[in-house]
């Protein structure tokens, strides 16, 4: 095999494929970047057994052939190549030599043929989106994923697809994120996507006019986008029945101004720590919404106006950045909080509508009074 192509065009690619690669596999051969070269083409893909990501760009192929070279290393080396070609060669001896302007490598080059094929999906075509929506879908959510692998389930994004609609929703147990849009839907089907697959997708996606291309069946989801494709096997398991527990009514309705409560609740934040998690205790009446906190670390006292308030006074704790989170990734100008009571879950949605939604459960203060 030997084969010339764009220094930048080159790395680039290898950077994309690259976050489907695990550095410390048990299978050595998936710590490296399978590379096929034929006709005008290099064909490039990483594969965990889990996610792969593929890619094929234009080079000149002098010889044809595949090979499996160790990801970081070849990353590191063509990306520190100079400006122009770089040549890839592998030698009778199994080696390949890697070689721009002057510089020159050579390194051991792994058994094209020990490379696991990735698996035929048969996913159907879904749906094909603007990279503007998938990037606000994921983005609105993937936060609230959980880091607990008790609930396999949750450590994904649940995706209902129906026609005309896409819902995504991401919880942990201790809040839930929702946001639904009208799209064009050819599938019926309700799948879980791992939350790496969905955080590797939001680097590699291109410009906001970009589609997105979405297959999927019961088992995989594959997403092709900006010249790559990535594919995925699916979460299995039983989501939360998210609609259930979303409340009805609400006995307090507060308007705010997310930039004044952000910047509120990241005052009253540093006196909180990793150790010392303390919530914070916020009081909503008519005139004013009050935030306390103490830690061993001090005390503060902050407040501000509501935009509108209607219904009961009330005081309720809440983790400091399950709440941070809420206003920071709804990207609104005001959000509305829902609360039916100090131990009732809050709902935050926008103040102009409802295709966004996040409960927060509140936190029980120790020491009562």
């Amino acid at each position: 095999m030997k084969f010339e192509c764009e220094k930048s065009l080159l790395a680039s690619a290898i950077e994309g494929v690259s976050r489907a690669i695990t550095n410390r596999s048990a299978i050595p051969v998936l710590e490296g970047i399978y590379l096929k070269a034929e006709g005008f083409n290099l064909t490039l893909t990483g594969y965990d057994m889990e996610m792969g990501i593929t890619t094929t760009i234009e080079c000149n192929v002098l010889v044809p052939g595949e090979t499996v070279l160790e990801a970081k290393l070849l990353l590191s080396m063509v990306s520190r190549m100079p400006a122009g070609d770089v040549r890839i060669e592998l030698t009778d001896e199994g080696q390949a030599i890697i070689s721009g302007g002057v510089a020159e490598f050579e390194i051991p080059a792994l058994n094209a043929s020990d490379y696991p094929s990735l698996p035929v999906t048969g996913a159907d075509n879904t749906m094909t989106i603007p990279t503007s929506m998938m990037r606000e879908l994921i983005e609105k959510t993937i936060y609230a994923v959980s880091q607990d692998d008790k609930k396999p389930a949750h450590t994904g994004e649940l995706f209902v697809i129906e026609p005309g609609s896409l819902t995504i929703v991401a919880l942990d147990g201790y809040r839930l994120a929702i946001i639904q849009r009208d799209v064009e839907c050819t599938r019926d089907i309700r799948i879980i996507i791992p939350a790496k697959t969905l955080q590797e997708l939001l680097k590699i996606m291109g410009g906001p006019d970009d589609p997105v291309k979405i297959d999927a069946n019961r088992r995989y989801v594959v997403f092709t986008t900006n010249g790559y494709t990535i594919m995925s096997r699916l979460i299995e398991g039983d989501f939360l029945n998210y609609e259930s527990v979303i409340p009805k009514d609400n006995r307090t309705r507060v308007t705010v101004d997310c930039k004044t409560f952000i910047n509120t609740i990241e005052r009253a934040s540093l006196i909180i720590t990793e150790r010392l998690k303390n919530p914070l205790r916020i009081s909503f009446a008519e005139d004013k919404i009050t935030v306390r906190c103490q830690t061993p670390l001090g005390k503060v006292v902050d407040e501000f106006p509501p935009v509108a308030m209607t219904g009961d006074p009330v005081e309720i704790g809440f983790n400091n950045r399950y709440l941070l989170d809420a206003m920071r990734y709804s990207k609104c100008e005001r959000m509305v909080l829902e609360i039916n009571g100090p131990l009732s879950p809050v709902k935050i949605l926008p103040e102009d509508g409802k295709d966004f939604i996040y409960l927060v459960l509140p936190v029980r203060f120790k020491n009562e009074g």
